[in-house]
């Protein structure tokens, strides 16, 4: 190794401008000893790393490594730790990204699972911590390198990555926006763009959308474009759980998170996949600023054996969690419904039916007829909002064409809120 020298030795690090705002990059170099991870190489990362915490800008990654350099032995398993240990510490300080543009292997994915938001490119980025060779030779499972770990597995069945890109340039371009969604650091407020799209804008197709029909489904991504700036969403894990949608938009120029259920898919019910994925992002909003807006439309949890073994209850707490931590501005539409963790009711109003009023049905002649003007009984007097508006649980029934006005008057109003948590070392959430 000593007799072997390249300039830059497999890494790039440097200091740049995205419109306008100062960022820090590194990036790997894979021709150079596949992009491993030398001694020296960690002590460059490294440097940026405190850099742009010190300058409070965000750490780009440009990530393409075949792991540890093993020739370096110990020196260069150190080398990680001093990096996931700033990965640790800046996380919620300033935004980091990681963008998978090429191999990833052992200790070169664990970096990029901690930072903010991983992208990778389709076809020709991989992520694992054992590759297919040693899967084989332990486990005797045969699996390609893109079945294992690539853009689409990411994706789609583990929700390690959040962007599928085609490409490299895609790639970057969008790193490019997502950065644009948030601000440098947490101290900062997201950047605020010039808004052309008018305030009141009443949009009719909002009072048509959702069928009369409780358990009929549509597509809430039809809403979220019908109420944001210029019904533009950028999407976060758009592959995965997609019976939770979360995403970044603007109102009135200004940044938002939308966390929102999506009845086109499983009815909108929470399951473990969705409970993780929207309290991540919902952390992430909180750690940089920038308000929650919530579209509600919930029957409850997703009921069976393999959601309560999985730890269903550990994993919606951590949901729960994230809201009830969370200090930036909330706002939340409920569209439809809100059953289940989420109010009172424990299932859809049908099944609630048959619970509540179970001894009339029990002993009745006709049961149907009978649990039919139950149902019509419920929905009178609790599957309306004025009740829980009566109670002050909900703070205004509005039409659905004024949802966009109603949402920027709301978070005009709460631009200046200050919360603050106890003061406490962390809290525990429920992993």
């Amino acid at each position: 190794m000593q007799e072997q020298k390249f300039y830059g030795d497999g890494f790039i690090t440097g200091y740049g401008h995205v419109e306008g705002r100062l960022v820090f990059v590194f990036a790997q170099d894979f021709t150079v000893f596949g992009g491993s991870l030398s001694e020296t190489n960690a002590a460059k990362i490294v440097k940026i790393m405190d850099l742009a915490a010190k300058m409070g800008a965000p750490v780009i990654g440009l990530n393409d490594s075949g792991g540890a350099r093993i020739q370096e032995g110990v020196m260069s398993l150190a080398g990680y730790a001093d990096i996931f240990l700033r990965n640790t510490l800046y996380s919620g300080v300033v935004p980091q990204i990681s963008a998978i543009m090429g191999p990833c292997a052992g200790g070169a994915v664990y970096s990029p699972a901690i930072t903010d938001f991983i992208l990778m490119v389709d076809h020709t980025s991989y992520m694992f911590i054992t590759g297919p060779d040693v899967i084989k030779l332990v486990t005797h499972e045969e699996v390609t390198k893109d079945q294992l770990g690539g853009a689409q597995t990411h994706n789609e069945t583990s929700g390690v990555a959040h962007f599928k890109c085609r490409d490299d340039a895609e790639c970057l371009s969008m790193v490019r926006e997502l950065l644009s969604f948030m601000p440098s650091n947490n101290l900062e407020d997201p950047p605020r763009r010039s808004c052309t799209d008018p305030i009141d804008r009443a949009d009719e197709k909002l009072d048509k959308i959702i069928p009369d029909q409780s358990n009929q489904p549509y597509d809430m991504k039809d809403v979220i474009h019908a109420v944001v700036d210029d019904a533009y969403f950028f999407e976060v894990q758009e592959h995965y759980a997609k019976n939770m949608v979360v995403g970044f938009a603007r109102l009135n120029g200004k940044s938002i998170g939308i966390v929102a259920n999506q009845p086109a898919m499983l009815a909108g019910t929470l399951d473990i996949n969705a409970s993780i994925k929207g309290a991540r992002f919902v952390r992430f909003c909180d750690c940089f600023n920038i308000p929650l807006v919530t579209f509600e439309d919930v029957p409850g949890f997703l009921p069976g054996t393999n959601q309560e073994y999985g730890g269903i209850i550990k994993h919606g707490a951590k949901l729960l969690y994230a809201f009830a931590e969370a200090t930036v501005p909330k706002v939340t539409v409920i569209t439809r419904k809100a059953y289940g963790g989420a109010y009172c009711v424990m299932s859809s109003k049908h099944i609630a039916v048959d619970i509540v009023y179970k001894r009339e049905l029990d002993g009745a002649e006709d049961r149907e007829a009978v649990r039919k003007k139950k149902i019509d009984e419920f929905r009178e007097r609790l599957a309306n909002p004025y009740v829980a508006a009566e109670r002050g649980f909900v703070d205004a029934v509005i039409q659905p064409r004024e949802t966009r006005k109603k949402l920027i008057q709301a978070l005009e109003m709460l631009e200046t809120k200050r919360d603050k948590n106890p003061a406490k070392k962390h809290g525990n959430i429920p992993l």
